[in-house]
């Protein structure tokens, strides 16, 4: 696995980058009710493209490699229920055999089975784990492939159908190293805790791995436990890059756990928090045979707020004069803010002009726009913030403003908003500051 860039981990994230084998499946043509109103929706099927499993030893039997299923359905606006998923294991006849989890009925034969997947999810989990494992005669090289189809309660005709999709599955020989599954998303956690993360290092290939890597990207609210073995690089105001070498050996069949349990501190200024890690072989020219369980990330929510502040300005000119009056955005904290999932902009700016005043310089983060309900002689820009919101952040916007006419007390007024439209910041616990005036002469 290379290292990711920030943006690329913002944008796709770990996981999504390295199970970029992942089938998409579906793109259903059902449309769902939301709030009394039809709206679309797509039900997919996730499912890895492509599966290894280990060729058995001689006289054995191989090990069984888990295999991670699910559905997602794209509205999450709507809900979706009583969603199954049918597995059809046929084509891996003297390939590989499968254990069937406890939500999947097998038919008589044990190829084709329903899978109870229940409500549809988002984000998305798996909910259905296959166990796969080469059968005791397949030779290496050997294929076959799993097929999959599923439906669920949804849509305007009350069901949503996904097309079929297909895993193929190779019998191989090498190292497979995964990590343990990261616990569900947490909520509400206290600023000063601490959360344990599970990390364990299990080997499902048929070769040992001499030592392995792992790389860690960290979040500003998130401390984490620090090792001899990685050196920690911190890439900007979002996130922190850990690059570590352990030389422990992995037997085929072995978990090993790290020099100690691998924690997340809570810090004092953190909110929506993101942590993602994985683990591959430590010399990067060996493959490892399945990387969609490399990869792991871990959403934590802080029970904390971020008072966002806007800070007018007095000016005065005669007609004909340019004077600058510089509105400010503080962040008092005590959270960073930060979209850390698309690192999206979260926050917008509006400035509405003083009335007799044309802007004669703007700040290069600001433009000109129109919005619903702007009187048509009210001149409206909007400004964007960095895309991280630090604590004690304090930016200026100067603007130039020439003096058409003098109007005694003219006023403007700047709105810190959510960046996607009106409305309240969730986060800020005083709104009352949101907003503040821009006056020209106002003692005239």
């Amino acid at each position: 696995m290379s290292s990711l860039s920030v943006g690329r981990v913002l944008r796709r994230g770990l996981c999504a980058g390295a199970a970029g084998a992942l089938v998409l499946a579906g793109l259903g043509s059902g449309v769902a009710f939301a709030g009394g109103a039809a709206q679309s929706d797509e039900l997919e099927i996730e499912a890895p493209r492509d599966a290894t499993v280990t060729v058995a030893p001689e006289g054995g039997t191989a090990q069984y490699r888990t295999l991670d299923l699910g559905l997602f359905h794209s509205n999450r606006d709507n809900t979706v229920t009583d969603a199954r998923l049918t597995v059809d294991v046929s084509h891996l006849d003297g390939v590989a055999e499968v254990a069937w989890p406890d939500n999947c009925a097998p038919d008589e034969a044990g190829t084709v089975a329903v899978c109870d997947v229940g409500d549809v999810r988002a984000p998305y989990r798996p909910s259905v784990r296959l166990k796969l494992r080469a059968d005791a005669e397949a030779a290496l090289g050997a294929q076959g492939s799993i097929e999959y189809s599923a439906e669920a309660t949804g849509g305007t005709d009350g069901t949503l159908v996904a097309p079929s999709a297909t895993t193929s599955v190779t019998v191989g020989s090498g190292i497979d190293l995964g990590i343990s599954a990261a616990q569900d998303d947490v909520t509400g956690v206290a600023p000063g805790s601490s959360l344990t993360v599970p990390s364990s290092v299990t080997n499902t290939g048929n070769e040992t791995a001499h030592g392995f890597k792992m790389e860690m990207w960290v979040t500003y609210g998130l401390d984490v436990t620090r090792y001899p073995q990685c050196t920690y690089t911190r890439l900007d105001d979002a996130f922190t890059h850990v690059t570590c070498s352990f030389d422990t050996d992995v037997l085929p069949g072995a978990t090993v756990e790290l020099p100690e349990p691998l924690r997340l501190a809570v810090t004092g200024h953190a909110l929506h928090e993101r942590f993602e890690y994985g683990v591959h072989p430590a010399d990067e020219a060996t493959v490892d045979l399945d990387s969609s369980n490399n990869n792991r990330v871990w959403h934590v929510d802080a029970d904390n707020t971020a008072d966002f502040a806007m800070k007018g300005t007095e000016v005065s000119g005669a007609a004909g004069d340019i004077v600058t009056a510089a509105f400010r955005f503080v962040n008092y904290g005590p959270a960073w803010v930060g979209d850390v999932t698309s690192g999206d902009r979260l926050v917008a700016i509006d400035f509405y002009l003083p009335e007799g005043t044309t802007a004669t310089s703007v700040p290069r983060t600001c433009r000109t726009t129109r919005a619903p309900g702007d009187a048509p002689d009210v001149v409206h820009y909007v400004c964007t913030l960095p895309t991280w919101t630090s604590p004690d952040l304090d930016v200026s916007f100067p603007f130039g403003l020439r003096v058409d006419r003098v109007v005694p007390g003219a006023t403007g007024r700047v709105v810190a908003r959510p960046d996607s439209g009106g409305g309240s910041l969730a986060f800020d616990p005083d709104p009352t500051n949101n907003s503040a005036a821009v006056v020209v002469n106002p003692s005239v």
